[in-house]
């Protein structure tokens, strides 16, 4: 979820613009301006991979929709254009019956970000506050340093889970549990 500094782009462009340009490497759209983000390390990666393979199990046993990781491109504005690049999503199939070619411009039911060493609060209380106005339902930030889950309900409702608790899900994940230590367990067993 690192972002960096913003290319020196004087023409706002829009997502469908980006999304044309291919693969110019990681990076967001805010307000019609590229802002590249610094490639995620190995732990990101790891947990980023954990939380898919719990939720997508989930997902499927209770055929609810679709799990998706990656830097999902998600607009969160549009005029001028904004593209968040969500790590992981779960979007059910009542609200995305089929998956677009392009960017989601359908809110997921949940956001999942999991925080790199460069990110700073305020933008990623930003990206949270965005991802409420747009019809999320949940909104998990792993902490992997402090290894720590902030389950956001609603941009000001929140809960800090520390390795002790379990991860629970709401509205359509209802029922589904992740104890934070099997979450986090998979970097001590090698």
């Amino acid at each position: 979820m690192t972002v960096t500094t913003e290319f020196a782009e004087t023409r706002l462009i829009t997502g469908e613009e980006l999304l044309a340009m291919g693969d110019i490497g990681p990076c967001e759209l805010v307000d019609g301006r590229i802002v590249p983000m610094v490639p995620t390390g190995g732990e990101h990666g790891l947990l980023e991979s954990e939380v898919i393979g719990h939720l997508r199990d989930f997902v499927i046993r209770h055929r609810l929709g679709w799990v998706l990781g990656g830097e999902v491109g998600i607009y969160t504005r549009r005029n001028p254009d904004r593209v968040r690049g969500a790590d992981v999503i779960f979007v059910s199939k009542e609200r995305l019956p089929e998956l677009p070619q392009g960017y989601l411009e359908v809110p997921p039911d949940l956001v999942v970000e999991i925080l790199s060493p460069g990110d700073r609060w305020p933008d990623v209380q930003q990206k949270v506050e965005e991802y409420f106005s747009i019809g999320v339902q949940q909104v998990w930030i792993i902490e992997p340093k402090e290894r720590t889950v902030w389950v956001y309900s609603s941009p000001t409702e929140v809960q800090r889970l520390g390795e002790g608790d379990t991860l629970r899900g709401k509205g359509l994940l209802e029922g589904f549990a992740l104890p934070l230590a099997k979450l986090f367990a998979p970097r001590d067993l090698l």
